[in-house]
């Protein structure tokens, strides 16, 4: 029911109520249209568009397809933990995503210095993506902490790829900001095109999981789909060698 071709046109509200409906499936059949407007801290007007950009007519109309779309999922697969990022890698199997993934394959090889960024979470795989590159042959380097206090000797042709969850972490987008006054290209990998990394960056690719936070607030978000991502990029470049 929910496609990447139509994830990546949601507005910011419409990611909001796509995330609010994923981590409460089980309730939205129950729902108004108001109680879901007001929980999610919309319009009900928003809540309209949102169905209508998913070929419903209504409401109604979105309720029982999402409800035969739980069912489709319950039958196929028999741990839901897993059926969003399956769900994930089937809506990446199409040419988009692949000539993305080639199209950033191609400007890394091309590319005279890789460096990669994170904070956190994003940093470890930040560290395994330059390990990975460097593994196949194209050297990186990873930066992970964000008030390193010499960042220097980059080159004008370095492409920068940039790991965050959110896309809104200001120490990130300050990194950001100072690779774009070097001259670097970013590539920055998101949950959402929605956030301001995304759309600093020249290249960007999202995956739009649900976001998950634990009870002290910590991101959760399954980061699978970044490994994948990062993967297919270097199986790239292999291929490419």
């Amino acid at each position: 029911m929910f496609n990447y071709e139509q994830i990546k046109k949601f507005t910011d509200v419409e990611i909001l109520i796509y995330n609010y409906i994923m981590q409460n499936s089980q309730n939205i059949r129950y729902m108004t249209i108001r109680e879901l407007a007001d929980a999610v801290h919309v319009s009900t007007s928003a809540i309209m568009r949102f169905c209508k950009k998913l070929d419903c007519e209504g409401y109604a109309e979105f309720k029982v397809q999402f409800k035969m779309h739980l069912e489709e999922i319950k039958e196929k697969q028999p741990l839901n933990d897993i059926s969003e990022i399956i769900h994930y890698f089937q809506s990446v199997n199409n040419e988009e995503f692949e000539q993305n993934i080639s199209q950033v394959a191609q400007l890394v090889s091309q590319a005279k210095q890789i460096i990669f960024v994170g904070i956190g979470t994003s940093g470890i795989l930040g560290k395994y993506g330059a390990r990975y590159f460097s593994n196949i042959g194209k050297f990186s380097y990873f930066i992970d902490d964000p008030f390193y206090p010499n960042i220097g000797g980059i080159s004008d042709d370095a492409v920068v790829i940039m790991l965050s969850v959110s896309g809104e972490t200001e120490q990130t987008l300050n990194l950001a900001r100072f690779f774009l006054q070097q001259r670097c290209t970013l590539v920055s990998i998101t949950n959402s095109t929605n956030s301001t990394l995304a759309k600093m960056s020249q290249y960007n690719l999202s995956y739009y999981m649900t976001n998950q936070k634990n009870q002290k607030e910590y991101d959760i978000t399954t980061q699978v789909p970044v490994v994948f991502i990062l993967e297919s990029i270097g199986r790239r470049l292999t291929l490419n060698a």
